[in-house]
């Protein structure tokens, strides 16, 4: 195919986001980007018997959040261009396209999460609101919405700001919630009952360390998982008499995130090692032996102890999500040769039997770990039949490795075109504690297919390796060691003559634009020429003030305080007061609706650009806010992309 018809291909690719099973397991319900001028939400059952059904057609982002308790229909968010003032919606799944409105349009404060009471009346959901005085405030507080009288009581008020939704017990008795109320990296679990009554703390692993927990099934079990100053430790509260019982301590896993599903009495544990996904049922009443990894002895932990499962191995990374009522299971399964999907697919699963805890029934006769080979799986959402492209017009993520200024490994994920290079880019991952998997960034995947190497690295931060990488960012700061670690895989390029001096260019979104400032402000011509942060921060001061309250907690713990508290890191880490030493081309793009990392941004920036006579470009987005996402815009924004390297290397 042409070029054109490359990109028009990839920008029809759908994107899939956020996928849900219903309580039943007969349905699984996702988020869709790249499906119409905005992000849709689509169902489809769990047995595969037909196509994916569209349950929302809108001109705005439209996000699944839940189900309700008896499967019949689902709750979604929508805001107003990327604003993230969110409108929730029940969607029945046998009337679809009939959005039935829960909240108001474009409230003054963020609605976070929202599941329905199984008495069909109460929406219970996190906002930054004083119902008393109608104004916005900093701490998200717990809130139960009468939906007959529109009475909304508030919960539980936590005292500090942060991001949580909070997580409404099967029975609709108790709601769990978290606060950060002691300390900005800590994370504290909190129980409230569903009339407000009885508000507690039953989970706190550390002040400055943090829990997570969710329900079981049966809403009298808590699942939690507490981090040490090594690794995560997974445990069991129990309800009825507030005992915490550790499951599995091992130092040697890194563990990334685990759930209880319904229909199911295995904890699904996520590890992840080398930025790959690695998922296991546990038997939770079953303690495993201390240390003892999967990978130990060379066997499966099946063949260890019979407390785990593991999940088939597939190319790419597979993610279990819940089981169907048939015995298969409904996961996520994605690569860079393969759209992100949802997967029905078998796996030996043991059923422990009410009467006997001890006693376990097999109920599939596979063995414990089935290869790609072996393994035969139905896509559910059919992503194959929407798009005309192939495994063979996308290209495949190589492993790549380096040694940053002190020594530590630093990995990420190489991409070469099939003829001669005419530069490279580094792709720099948001978050930053998040991850670049093995996965298809449409983005890379443009740059490649015109001819450019990239790099997209997971640098000090990211999540993916270990509890102590993650955690590697804060002793220096955001503009710390993490940015040597990009500038050290540049330099690795040009050693193994994969780059050439010069001819390197930067990019990314979020954290991912802050790193291409600090690229463009900090690197020489000959490590990064060109540099284009998308919605990155510049000051950081003024990010801090501008940004979403529940998102400053997030600074505070990266940055070691407040801005009136360490005021010269904040300075010294803003590139906004470096921009005097850019030496490259620079294109900054922002969306004008980005609530996270706002335009002011940019207004002080291009000042003191301007005061500095360095030359800019500027792409700006009316309708957008953190990121660039509906395909119009991508389309504009991948074609001045890659306009302004080639012009930069001289390729144009």
């Amino acid at each position: 195919m042409t070029p054109a018809e490359y990109l028009d291909a990839l920008l029809s690719l759908p994107g899939l986001w956020s996928a849900e099973p219903s309580p039943d397991g007969r349905w699984v319900a996702w988020t869709w980007f790249r499906v119409g001028p905005a992000a849709d939400v689509f169902v489809a059952p769990t047995d595969g018997s037909t196509p994916p059904i569209r349950l929302t057609e809108t001109p705005d982002n439209t996000i699944v959040v839940n189900w309700t308790l008896d499967s019949r229909a689902v709750i979604v968010a929508q805001d107003k261009d990327g604003n993230e003032r969110a409108q929730l919606f029940r969607v029945d799944v046998d009337r679809p396209l009939l959005m039935l409105p829960l909240t108001e349009p474009e409230p003054n404060y963020y609605v976070r999460g929202g599941q329905l009471h199984p008495n069909g009346r109460w929406l219970i959901y996190g906002a930054n609101f004083d119902v008393e005085t109608g104004l916005e405030i900093e701490p998200t507080w717990v809130y139960r919405h009468d939906l007959v009288t529109g009475e909304r009581r508030p919960l539980a008020r936590p005292l500090k700001g942060h991001y949580y939704q909070p997580d409404l017990s099967p029975t609709g008795e108790y709601i769990l919630y978290a606060r950060k109320d002691l300390h900005p990296a800590g994370r504290q679990i909190w129980l409230v009952d569903v009339e407000g009554q009885e508000d507690r703390e039953i989970v706190n692993v550390g002040p400055d360390v943090k829990a997570f927990a969710s329900w079981f099934p049966d809403g009298r079990r808590v699942l939690v998982q507490g981090e040490t100053p090594t690794h995560r430790r997974l445990g069991v509260w129990e309800l009825a008499t507030g005992e915490l019982r550790w499951l599995l301590d091992d130092p040697q896993r890194n563990v990334e995130s685990t759930h209880v599903p319904f229909g199911s009495q295995r904890v699904v544990v996520v590890e992840m090692r080398q930025a790959q996904v690695y998922a296991y049922l546990l038997d939770p009443y079953h303690k495993p032996p201390a240390c003892s990894s999967p990978q130990s002895s060379g066997l499966p932990y099946t063949a260890q102890s019979g407390a785990e499962i593991a999940m088939p191995d597939l190319p790419g990374n597979l993610r279990p999500l819940a089981p169907t009522p048939d015995g298969h299971w409904v996961g996520q399964y994605l690569s860079s040769r393969q759209p992100t999907d949802l997967i029905r697919f078998p796996i030996p699963i043991h059923r422990r039997d009410a009467e006997n805890a001890e006693k376990t029934i097999e109920e599939t006769p596979r063995p414990p770990r089935l290869s790609g080979e072996q393994l035969s799986y139905v896509s559910l959402t059919r992503v194959w039949e929407r798009t005309p492209l192939t495994p063979a017009d996308l290209t495949p993520a190589e492993p790549f490795r380096w040694q940053s200024v002190d020594g530590l490994e630093i990995h990420g994920w190489l991409y070469r075109p099939a003829g001669p290079a005419q530069g490279t880019i580094v792709y720099v991952h948001g978050g930053p504690t998040a991850v670049s998997l093995d996965m298809i960034n449409n983005q890379v995947q443009f740059f490649v297919r015109y001819g450019f190497n990239v790099l997209d690295p997971n640098y000090r931060g990211s999540v993916g390796y270990s509890l102590a990488f993650r955690e590697a960012i804060k002793q220096d700061g955001w503009g710390g060691r993490e940015q040597a670690d990009i500038r050290a895989g540049i330099e690795a390029l040009i050693a193994a003559g994969i780059a050439q001096p010069g001819q390197v260019g930067i990019t990314g979104t979020s954290y991912g634009g802050y790193s291409a400032w600090w690229a463009i402000t900090h690197f020489p011509a000959e490590i990064v020429a060109a540099s284009a942060p998308i919605c990155g921060m510049t000051d950081l001061v003024v990010d801090y003030e501008t940004t979403r309250p529940d998102l400053r907690p997030y600074s505070e713990e990266m940055m070691g305080g407040r801005p009136d508290q360490v005021p010269e890191r904040y300075r010294e880490r803003s590139p906004l007061y470096a921009v005097g030493h850019t030496r490259g081309k620079l294109l900054i793009v922002q969306g004008l609706q980005d609530p996270n990392v706002t335009p002011e941004n940019v207004r002080a920036v291009r000042t003191a650009l301007e005061e500095a006579n360095v030359p800019y470009e500027i792409l700006t987005f009316d309708d957008e806010g953190h990121g660039i996402s509906r395909p119009k815009n991508q389309k504009v924004l991948y074609q001045h992309l890659l306009d302004f390297f080639q012009r930069a290397f001289g390729s144009g």
